[in-house]
Parts: structure tokens; C-alpha cells; sequence
């Protein structure tokens, strides 16, 4: 009996990290996963420390051709600045396996953007997000809770001519600012995979 206990509770022990894992990955309406990962200059970044703005997260690899066309128009750039920096937050994240903080630092300096690009070659927090594309968006509200996730526009193939795309990122960050729901807190993300470790 006492030999069937313990295989009993080691069983349990087995079963809970998992279920714990599972808790925590991204779910709209849910708090956001938390996270620390440092940039392509070294400096840590988690999630923890941005609590009172609205964050934004871009998941991205800068060969992907999808990334490439919106790095070229300044979706993300022109999308991050139209924002008061003191209220949001927007952080790149790389979870390509083969990426490198140097890469990263040419690809930010050669764009010329400010924001930083968070190095998550492990693909641990890419896998906690359930991030599938680059780019695949999120947002996170205030308090911490993720409002929305999915592709940044309407436009997967660049199509539209400019500024008729929807910006989905624009739409959940300009509804959170103003205290009103998201209007699209889901959308089909589009663009090349994720470059996980196999």
C-alpha cells in the first residue's frame, strides 16, 4: 500500500509542471505570461516592469520577407510612434534560433528604430506566447492582461493601397487608451514561421 502511494504521488508530481505550463500560456483575457529577456544591447527586460502601460509585443525575424515589407513601408515604427512613450511600450522579440544581439543591433541601427529587440533564441517565451509567425502581435493592457492577438493588419500580401489597411494593433492600443473594449481582440497572424530550436 505504502509502495502504491508513492508511485501515486510521484505520478502527480510528474503531472503538475505540466499543468502548471499550460496555465500560463497566452490566452486573451488572461493575464500575459510573464517574462525576462534581455535585448540586443544586453539590458533586461521583463513584463513586470512595464505594468501601469500598455505594451506591445512583435514577434519578429528580420529575413522574413513579411517583416522585411513592413520594415520597408514603417508599419511598426510609424505604429509605435504615433504613441506617447510614457503609456506604451513596444518591444520586438527574435526567436529565431539562429539570431544574434549583434544581428539584431545592425538590423535596429540599418531601420532605425528605438524600440528594443528582445533575444529569445531558446524560443521559451516564443512557445509561452504560442507565437506562430513573424510578425504575430499582442497587447497587453495596464493591469497586465493581454487584449489582444493576432496579425498587425488586414493586409497579408500588401495588397491595399496605403493607408486603407486596417491596423489591428492601432485599433486595440487606441481602445485601450480611451477606457473602451478592443475591437478585434483575435485576427488570423500572417507571415513566414517561427524559426523554432528543433
Amino acid at each position: 500500500m505504502k509502495s502504491l502511494f508513492s508511485a501515486v504521488a510521484l505520478s502527480l508530481s510528474l503531472v503538475s509542471p505540466v499543468v502548471a505550463f499550460a496555465a500560463e500560456t497566452a490566452q486573451v483575457g488572461k493575464p500575459a505570461p510573464a517574462f525576462t529577456l534581455k535585448d540586443e544591447a544586453g539590458k533586461e527586460h521583463s513584463l513586470a516592469q512595464y505594468k501601469g502601460k500598455i505594451v506591445v509585443l512583435e514577434w519578429t525575424n528580420p529575413d522574413c520577407p513579411f517583416v522585411k515589407r513592413h520594415y520597408t513601408a514603417n508599419t511598426m515604427q510609424k505604429t509605435f510612434g504615433g504613441y506617447d512613450a510614457q503609456k506604451v511600450v513596444w518591444l520586438a522579440v527574435d526567436s529565431t534560433n539562429t539570431n544574434a544581439p549583434e544581428k539584431s543591433a545592425a538590423w535596429k541601427k540599418e531601420k532605425g528604430f528605438s524600440y528594443p529587440v528582445l533575444q529569445d533564441p531558446s524560443g521559451q517565451v516564443g512557445k509561452q506566447y504560442a507565437a506562430k509567425t513573424t510578425p504575430h502581435m499582442y497587447v497587453i493592457d495596464a493591469q497586465g492582461v493581454l487584449r489582444y492577438e493576432g496579425a498587425i493588419d488586414d493586409d497579408p500580401r500588401g495588397n491595399k493601397k496605403a493607408g486603407t489597411p486596417t491596423n489591428y494593433v492601432k485599433g486595440a492600443v487606441d481602445a485601450l487608451l480611451s477606457g473602451k473594449p478592443v475591437p478585434s481582440a483575435t485576427t488570423e497572424a500572417y507571415g513566414c514561421s517561427v524559426k523554432y530550436k528543433s
